[in-house]
């Protein structure tokens, strides 16, 4: 079988990279795991016979997620609403209706919450060693560790692409194969470099779609290997248990990886699952981002206001469900979009001399029914005590915003569902104050420098991101690290990973002497993922603990 040609798509300004085969009736769109080169999978054997089998059934449609393979790199990596609109983009390009999804590995977050978004665009939904999450808890007690998530970060970092990088787990049956092992190693390093990779590799720690999960509706077969070593088989058990009417089918074998092993059961599994879908239904429910907004304005201001509320809106692809004097409620395609939107409300209205409170929730709701009925118990939550200028995230929300770079804070607040459920709420951190800016900067600002100024004014940029550090820096502000290491020596006598961490630190305290935040929100808004760990840096850099100093 010849490579098919590489075409590209436009999805807004990014370049999508595809590739279309196969003489099937029906179409078939593959969502690779971690990172892929549709390319370079026509140079492995065992892929191209997979392939090759899968063409005879299914019109085959490839492609590479931004910031990886032949797709545009880019320096931040996509939100899943905005991956969901490369697997839109790439449908429309191809003239693909409805289709079946296949995601593999990490594909399967993105492909499970397309199927529960957007039901009418997809025939079924087939997946091979997905997870839920990628960290532990105990309620998900087969992820890795943040221990173990370390040596992952540690080996791209020091041995991308070698033989150090313990590809072994991926394909156990093939591990012999040193032919084959050379194409894996390659494979990798063709589809992003080592940063990009421990990027991903960070974001996918974060991914957690355990909450949508029920919302999916299209027919899924789930595939999973007995001996998995990288997804354990209790996690796709657990995806199955939860996906209404789903087929999980455990295969023998321990590869994560689906075109070795047992290859024929795979396809044989797939051909029958793909024949046996009746016509599909017109879906009565889908997911529904959300956000209820209450205003309090002065007469005069009223309209004004209603006008531009509504004009955001539009802009940020929302759409009006309903609006009265003091709330409204509007629907959004994915969380990004409703959190970038309430974001610049908030500013509208602080100009306007408008209280604004927004909520924002995502909710499985019946399409023929109004939203605001099904919505009304958050709307509830939300309004029985307004927090001007806040904006309201239920759990769902926050597990959803994985790559958004939205800094968020726990609320003190709960929501209570109609069943009983209690969910916890977060409030999307505000922007630095000005004040609080050059306050907390005084210890390093002792004259003025531009450099220095844009260096910081870019670390406050990414003051909650704990993935932010010295490369992405470098990148923002067009130097190389050698360069910024030499230059932040001669001005503050730190190296880059000193001042953030600095900077970091004399910002939480000057958010801990205003006491309106607990320590654990203050660790979270300033960048530090474990709050124990922020006590432990706060004390060295002040001689005393975040609690000492409150007290």
């Amino acid at each position: 079988m010849t490579k098919p040609k590489t075409t590209y798509t436009k999805c807004g300004d990014i370049n999508i990279a595809y590739q279309v085969f196969g003489s099937g009736s029906v179409d078939l769109v593959y969502i690779p795991g971690w990172v892929s080169n549709i390319d370079w999978m026509w140079s492995c054997p065992e892929l191209v016979s997979f392939f090759e089998e899968l063409g005879k059934f299914a019109r085959v449609i490839l492609f590479d997620k931004r910031g990886t393979g032949l797709s545009d790199r880019v320096v931040e990596f996509a939100t899943l609403e905005e991956r969901m609109e490369d697997i839109t983009a790439v449908m429309d390009a191809v003239g693909s209706e409805k289709a079946v999804l296949f995601g593999h590995s990490e594909g399967g977050s993105v492909s499970a919450l397309f199927s529960a978004t957007y039901p009418d665009r997809v025939i079924s939904l087939i997946t091979f060693g997905i997870f839920a999450k990628r960290k532990y808890s105990k309620d998900y007690p087969w992820a890795p560790t943040d221990q173990e998530r370390q040596v992952v970060y540690d080996m791209i970092e020091n041995d991308w692409g070698s033989g150090d990088m313990n590809l072994a787990s991926l394909a156990p049956s093939k591990v012999k194969d040193q032919a084959f092992m050379d194409w894996l190693a390659s494979y990798f390093r063709s589809g992003a470099s080592p940063t990009s990779a421990l990027k991903l590799t960070k974001m996918n720690t974060q991914v957690d779609i355990i909450d949508i999960l029920g919302s999916i509706k299209v027919p899924t077969l789930l595939l999973q290997r007995t001996d998995d070593i990288d997804v354990k088989i209790q996690e796709g058990q657990f995806i199955a248990e939860r996906i209404p009417g789903s087929r999980f089918l455990e295969l023998e074998g321990s590869d994560h990886l689906f075109w070795v092993g047992d290859t024929d059961v795979i396809l044989e599994a797939m051909k029958a699952f793909i024949n046996d879908i009746e016509p599909a239904p017109v879906y009565e429910k889908k997911l529904f981002t959300v956000m209820v907004g209450h205003i309090i304005a002065s007469d005069n201001h009223s309209s004004k206001n209603q006008e531009l509320i509504k004009e955001n809106l539009r802009q940020h692809h929302g759409k009006i469900i309903d609006y009265t004097s003091q709330t409204f409620t509007a629907t959004f395609e994915g969380p990004s979009k409703a959190v970038n939107c309430g974001s610049d409300l908030v500013k509208l209205m602080r100009v306007n001399d408008t209280s604004i409170s927004l909520g924002i929730d995502i909710k499985e709701c019946n399409v023929q029914h109004c939203i605001c009925e099904q919505t009304g118990d958050f709307e509830e939550t939300i309004f029985q005590k307004p927090a001007p200028y806040r904006i309201i995230l239920t759990q769902t929300v926050k597990n959803l915003l994985l790559g958004s770079g939205v800094s968020l804070a726990p609320h003190k607040t709960r929501f209570k569902t109609e069943s009983g459920e209690s969910i916890s709420l977060y409030t999307v951190v505000d922007n630095l104050k000005p004040d609080k800016l050059q306050n907390s900067n005084q210890h390093i600002l002792s004259k003025h420098n531009s450099f220095l100024e844009k260096v910081l004014q870019n670390i406050h940029n990414h003051l909650s991101n704990d993935c932010f550090g010295v490369t992405t820096l470098c990148m923002e502000i067009g130097v190389s690290e050698r360069q910024l290491q030499r230059k932040l020596k001669a001005i503050t006598n730190k190296s880059p990973n000193q001042l953030i961490s600095s900077v970091r630190l004399h910002y939480a305290k000057e958010l801990l002497l205003d006491q309106q935040n607990t320590v654990a929100e203050i660790a979270f808004q300033t960048g530090f993922s474990s709050p124990s760990y922020f006590s432990k840096c706060f004390k060295r850099e002040f001689a005393m603990s975040p609690s000492e100093l409150v007290n």
